[in-house]
């Protein structure tokens, strides 16, 4: 069955916005790299010196990009020295203010965020790719349904971490709704593990996983690099 015409302007509405969002973070990723390598001039592993100018850098994004709520870079571990900050990490408050967002990094604590086992920092680093992760409920952050977008960088040729943004659903659905919403029947956007990052009805709710096989489901796949984005339907 061919998709309606709604549906297709929808899927290609969805593929912009989104890969206009891969080509902000992936400007961030290449904007830390520089910055970083300029920086360390002929240090081996990222101090605190080299970090010098990357709030600017993530301020500056998110003042440009107001659909993000976080933004900063997450570092491998064996590239930074011993002792200096692993994580730059900032977020918008609610009332506009941007402010460091701090995470607990102790090994064996209770809120320990072990970032590096995460997938949008394992598969960035495995791929060498941009990812996305999510919908999922940020318990050390926002406490609310976020997706990550990350893309890694290098530094003299070796990965050295994951530059990327957080958008709440809650700010991401005023941006795509109206393209899920003109189409007549259920739709959805789903991520690559095939649950639901944003749908149109009840039917399909943030977070839930689709089972495939029902007759009545189909699929485009959307057009994005690397990230598995398709928009679901029913007929």
């Amino acid at each position: 069955m061919n998709p309606t015409t709604e549906v297709v302007h929808a899927a290609n509405a969805l593929t912009s916005w989104i890969n206009g969002v891969s080509t902000e973070i992936e400007k961030l990723s290449r904007n830390v790299a520089t910055r970083l390598e300029k920086n360390l001039v002929d240090k081996s592993k990222v101090d605190k010196t080299a970090l010098v100018g990357l709030d600017a850098l993530t301020r500056e994004f998110l003042t440009r990009n107001t659909f993000a709520v976080g933004a900063g870079a997450f570092f491998a571990t064996d590239a930074v020295e011993e002792g200096s900050r692993t994580v730059e990490w900032w977020s918008r408050q609610e009332s506009g203010a941007i402010g460091r967002l701090d995470f607990d990094l102790t090994p064996g604590s209770q809120r320990y965020y072990d970032y590096e086992k995460l997938p949008f920092f394992s598969t960035a680093a495995t791929t060498g790719k941009q990812t996305l992760w999510g919908p999922y409920v940020d318990y050390l952050g926002f406490e609310e349904y976020v997706l990550t977008f990350a893309a890694p960088f290098s530094v003299r040729g070796t990965f050295a971490g994951v530059a990327g943004c957080d958008i709440r659903i809650k700010d991401l659905e005023p941006l795509i709704m109206p393209n899920l919403r003109g189409i007549a029947s259920d739709a959805a956007l789903v991520n690559a593990s095939n649950r639901v990052i944003l749908g149109n009805s009840g039917l399909y709710l943030v977070g839930e996983r689709i089972k495939p096989g029902s007759p009545d489901l189909h699929r485009m796949t959307l057009d994005v690099p690397h990230l598995g984005l398709s928009l679901i339907y029913t007929t």
